[in-house]
């Protein structure tokens, strides 16, 4: 099979394309190469993938509409990973622009490429966002999500609202994995474990929110990758052949951790203590995330499995190797 992995120099682009390639299958990746974070660790991660068969790149940022065209008549993919987006809540406060264009018009693009060739597939990135400031826990795929506090949350609730949509007009077949906090190695620079682990190892105080009287979902890199080669064989099932159907999925561990639990892991990873600079709650932060997977665990059999404190050791080892610590 021929796969697209949009994304693909990112965090979750990247693990999921490599997987992909051991797996045997021909996998194109398309990502612009942005400066939201260090574009170095970008192309370290595409070197890693370049020495794989079966692997390509394209420089290309999923705004172009004519050029994504362009490649889907060229490749006629059989399925599609769509992963590129503009992440992070807190830079959305600051940057809406590039939200509306990387994650609204970049992914109706998308959605028009699929109509266009029908990949058998469209497994594309949602987030665990959606739900806001929900109070029923743990979070269901059947609970209402009409009030994201961040723009990324709104950006990416359209996107599942546009592919349903296209779905039900154009037959597409997708799936929407509304993913919980992912971390693990090559994982991104703005995200906490990065953030803690790099100021920890230079003496410097962590900035802790909301008085760390916060609670996240933690999920290992591999248990998101294991799930997205389950599902890319198991499309969503319409109720008749010429119909389509987008389906959505929570990914987490189901077991949420406190944020000062999580810092304990990473200091005895580190055997170093963090110096600890407690903050109010950002705006568009949550104070709790907890999945409900069962969705998930009953369509493909499987339910993420690695601890936190497994997964952080695994983040810290490579954290050295990478940076020469």
């Amino acid at each position: 099979m021929t796969i697209l992995v949009t994304g693909v120099a990112g965090f979750i682009g990247f693990h999921t394309a490599r997987r992909l390639c051991l797996d045997g299958h021909e996998v194109v990746g398309i990502d612009n190469l942005n400066d939201y974070y260090d574009v170095t660790l970008k192309q370290a991660r595409l070197k890693e993938l370049e020495a794989l068969p079966g692997f390509s790149f394209r420089k290309m940022d999923i705004v172009d509409k004519p050029a994504l065209l362009a490649l889907f008549e060229e490749q006629r993919f059989t399925e599609v990973v769509h992963l590129a987006a503009q992440a992070g809540v807190r830079y959305s406060l600051d940057n809406p622009d590039v939200y509306t264009q990387s994650n609204l018009v970049g992914f109706v693009n998308v959605l028009e490429a699929c109509r266009h060739h029908r990949p058998e597939h469209l497994i594309y990135a949602s987030s665990s966002s959606v739900y806001g400031s929900n109070s029923k826990l743990p979070f269901s795929v059947e609970d209402a999500v009409d009030h994201p506090v961040s723009l990324y949350a709104a950006s990416k609730r359209a996107n599942e609202l546009l592919a349903d949509s296209y779905c039900h007009l154009y037959g597409i077949k997708s799936s929407g994995l509304r993913f919980f906090t992912v971390y693990g190695p090559w994982g991104r620079p703005d995200m906490a474990l990065f953030k803690f682990t790099k100021a920890i190892l230079k003496d410097q105080p962590i900035d802790v929110y909301n008085q760390g009287e916060m609670a996240r979902d933690f999920t290992y890199i591999d248990d998101i990758v294991e799930s997205i080669a389950r599902l890319r064989t198991r499309p969503p099932v319409p109720s008749a052949p010429d119909k389509g159907v987008n389906r959505l999925f929570n990914i987490g561990r189901g077991q949420p951790v406190a944020l000062m639990d999580f810092i304990e892991c990473l200091e005895l990873a580190l055997d170093t203590p963090a110096k600890r600079n407690y903050m109010p709650l950002q705006a568009g932060d949550v104070v709790k995330t907890w999945a409900d997977i069962s969705a998930l665990t009953e369509w493909i059999d499987f339910s993420p499995q690695v601890a936190v404190a497994t997964g952080v050791k695994e983040f810290v080892k490579w954290y050295r190797q990478f940076y020469q610590i």
